[in-house]
């Protein structure tokens, strides 16, 4: 029993320092976003109205995250789409959801959201136990109890913490410091996975992640390479999508009037 307190003490506080790590990372990153001259108005205007201050280095780690995509990530994509059928594919997206329950239901109960909070507690038991660990979304499909997502991030806008300056970050793409941050913490705050890792299941929470991204992939080639293509400046068309993805998201599900093409092709939800 003593030593596996202190597996759980040691598993804790690694995961602690990590997060702490990650948040100051972010935190250096914002502090390269200093606003243009006063003396120029022109760069002013552009920085208040994109809040986008370093944005040549983001547009050198977009183009960045880009080549990733084209060389590795879409490729596998295509793989995962061509060698697992797509039933196979809804359970893996459905377990995948289900391991994040818990974080959605922190952030709802950090936000006050008791009724919300219910529903993903209501999910969670009903999809772990009757559908097989999460593997089919009965609490959707038959009981009526439909998924959102919270996060750390959207704690913190409800409870007027600033977004912060825009940000491309290598591999995760569009975020913001405020949201840079509630990642950082929302990974570090399930408890489903201390659970996994203290019972010595550490390839759970890396596994999931990567079903996460490829499926999330997956699911979006034909749309994505199409609007890449159209895009006149394909950078602009993600950060305006992203900013519109997260306020519909802060505003649970009341979205901001669209414009056309508006897809973060990083940052898509299911």
């Amino acid at each position: 029993m003593t030593q596996n307190k202190t597996n759980t003490g040691q598993i804790a506080r690694q995961r602690t320092a990590k997060a702490l790590l990650g948040a100051a990372l972010v935190l250096g990153l914002a502090a390269c976003a200093t606003p243009p001259p006063a003396d120029d108005p022109i760069a002013v205007a552009e920085f208040k109205a994109t809040n986008d201050p370093i944005e040549p280095l983001n547009r050198d780690v977009f183009e960045f995250n880009l080549g990733v995509d084209r060389y590795f990530l879409k490729p596998v994509a295509k793989g995962y789409r061509t060698v697992v059928p797509e039933l196979g594919r809804d359970g893996l997206r459905n377990v995948v959801n289900n391991l994040q329950e818990p974080v959605t239901f922190i952030n709802d109960v950090l936000q006050g959201e008791f009724d919300r909070a219910g529903t993903t507690f209501g999910r969670f038991l009903v999809n772990s136990t009757i559908g097989i660990g999460g593997l089919f979304d009965v609490a959707g499909t038959q009981q009526g109890m439909d998924r959102h997502v919270e996060d750390f991030g959207q704690t913190l806008a409800t409870y007027g913490a600033p977004e912060g300056p825009y940000l491309v970050v290598p591999f995760l793409n569009s975020t913001s410091v405020r949201h840079g941050v509630g990642r950082i913490v929302d990974a570090y705050s399930n408890p489903l996975f201390y659970a996994f890792d203290h019972a010595g299941e550490e390839w759970v929470q890396p596994t999931a992640m990567a079903i996460d991204v490829i499926d999330a992939r997956s699911r979006n080639i034909e749309s994505l390479d199409e609007i890449e293509r159209t895009a006149i400046d394909f950078y602009a068309t993600a950060r305006s999508a992203y900013r519109q993805d997260r306020e519909k998201e802060i505003n649970n599900g009341i979205a901001p009037e669209p414009t056309d093409n508006d897809v973060d092709p990083f940052d898509v939800d299911y």
